[in-house]
């Protein structure tokens, strides 16, 4: 019997741990952003948190030959939940604040949502799971208004970018679940082959000059090697992938709707963003969404 209660526990202290790692992401972007270009941010950040896991990989013989044939899968994944997504939110990151644009981020489970009912026959329809989506939908619509932005232009391509980065992020949700689980390949091989692909595309996608202007604030510097690197990628994926495992794509995406609550805490403790009545509203009301769609 106390086999079953550990593993929801520590299922349930992956699930809030990611949830806080992602969620302290957006002000670590929006520094960097200063310094760098968001696709330079996107490189290091993948190039930092790969070689690690490598020399995970090759100490635990995760690899295997045969997982070669499944290249294409993790190239498609490299692609859904590391390219686009990390470069669509640096880029929400710079033109928003940092809480909103976290907060923007909540819209992940809605597109996972709606792809794992079209695609995944085992993601059934409840009534817990709906109500759950709509409420925390809601609570997005509420912390992403935009008051405090210098115009409505800007607030429009910031949204339009965290819109793509989040269709980009709940889509691979289910691409994960459908090609990837059934392999059984672990979680720091399938984080591994994920992040070398990307490495691979960056190096050829990525203007190199002047990225060294990231060392001239230390902070920046290290927010992005600790804070996006080592922990909101490489870490973070070694969980990711084992939520997916464990609970499902589409209730491992709802841990989506906690980085909208912390970033926007970080952004006005830490960033001195903001904040406003409304911005309370939206937080209570997504935490609401998590409890129903977890139940």
């Amino acid at each position: 019997m106390r086999v079953p209660f550990i593993k929801n526990n520590i299922a349930a202290v992956a699930f809030i741990g990611l949830g806080i790692i992602w969620g302290t992401n957006f002000l670590y972007m929006r520094l960097a952003t200063q310094y760098i270009s968001p696709l330079q941010i996107v490189f290091l950040r993948v190039v930092i948190s790969v070689l690690p896991l490598l020399v995970l990989g090759l100490v635990t013989r995760a690899f295997k030959k045969w997982h070669l044939k499944h290249w294409h899968h993790f190239l498609f994944m490299s692609v859904l939940a590391t390219v686009i997504y990390y470069f669509c939110f640096v880029k929400g990151a710079q033109i928003l604040y940092s809480g909103i644009a976290g907060a923007m981020s909540g819209a992940t489970p809605i597109f996972s949502f709606v792809l794992g009912t079209i695609f995944i026959k085992e993601e059934k329809l409840t009534a817990s799971k709906v109500l759950g989506l709509i409420i925390g939908t809601i609570g997005i619509i509420l912390l992403a208004n935009p008051a405090g932005l210098s115009s409505s232009e800007d607030f429009f391509k910031g949204f339009l970018y965290m819109i793509i980065g989040s269709l980009s992020f709940g889509a691979s949700f289910i691409y994960a679940k459908k090609y990837l689980s059934p392999l059984n390949i672990s979680a720091t091989a399938s984080t591994s082959y994920q992040l070398v692909l990307a490495t691979l595309i960056l190096l050829v996608t990525t203007d190199l000059n002047d990225i060294g202007n990231i060392l001239v604030n230390t902070e920046a510097f290290i927010g992005l090697v600790i804070g996006l690197s080592l922990l909101g990628t490489g870490i973070a994926y070694l969980i990711y992938y084992y939520l997916i495992n464990r609970m499902g794509a589409v209730k491992a995406s709802s841990v989506t709707y906690i980085p909208p609550v912390v970033a926007l805490a970080v952004g006005i403790i830490i960033g001195n963003e903001p904040i406003s009545i409304l911005d309370c509203m939206g937080a209570f009301i997504v935490l609401c969404g998590v409890y129903l769609l977890k139940k």
